[in-house]
Formats: C-alpha cells, sequence, structure tokens
C-alpha cells in the first residue's frame, strides 16, 4: 500500500515539474521537453489508477493500459512533429 502512495506522489511531481516546465520554459524545446514529462505523469498516475489489490481478486483495468498505451504512441508522435516543427522554425529564423 505505501509503494502506492509513493506512485501518486511521483506522478504528482512529475506533473507539477512538466506544468511549472511549461509555464516558465523561455525556449521552444524546454516547453516540448516539459511536456513529454507532464505526459509521463499522467501516463504513470493512469497506470497507478488501474492497480487492484490482490485481496479483491480481479485484475487491473486493462482500458487504463490500453489507453496509457495508445497515449504512449500518440505522445512519440506529437513529439516527433513539434520537433520537426521547432527544426523548421530555427531554418527559417537563421535564413
Amino acid at each position: 500500500m505505501l509503494s502506492l502512495y509513493v506512485y501518486f506522489t511521483l506522478a504528482t511531481l512529475l506533473i507539477g515539474f512538466g506544468a511549472y516546465g511549461v509555464w516558465r520554459g523561455p525556449e521552444l524545446l524546454r516547453r516540448i521537453l516539459a511536456l513529454n514529462i507532464m505526459g509521463a505523469g499522467i501516463f504513470l498516475l493512469m497506470v497507478t489508477l488501474a492497480y487492484r489489490p490482490v485481496l479483491q481478486g480481479e485484475p487491473a483495468d486493462s482500458v487504463l493500459h490500453a489507453l496509457v498505451l495508445t497515449g504512449l504512441v500518440v505522445a512519440v508522435s506529437a513529439t516527433a512533429f513539434a520537433l520537426a516543427l521547432l527544426g523548421r522554425i530555427l531554418q527559417k529564423g537563421k535564413a
């Protein structure tokens, strides 16, 4: 049960650090990385919420696990797109 609180605390810290980075990050690259950190915290929170104690005899919530998997794919794709846009912005700025 203690590990459940550790995971909740870690997820909250990741979401908080990510939100702070988006709010205070002066460069676009830092904001993209902060969004990824915030996304990792949300994914950790969703996996933690899917946990079911062994005493209940229920399996973990597979819908949340499927959503996390889908979210990871979308996050990687969105990060690649954002970095490509950032590269284009930097190329146009130097020309």
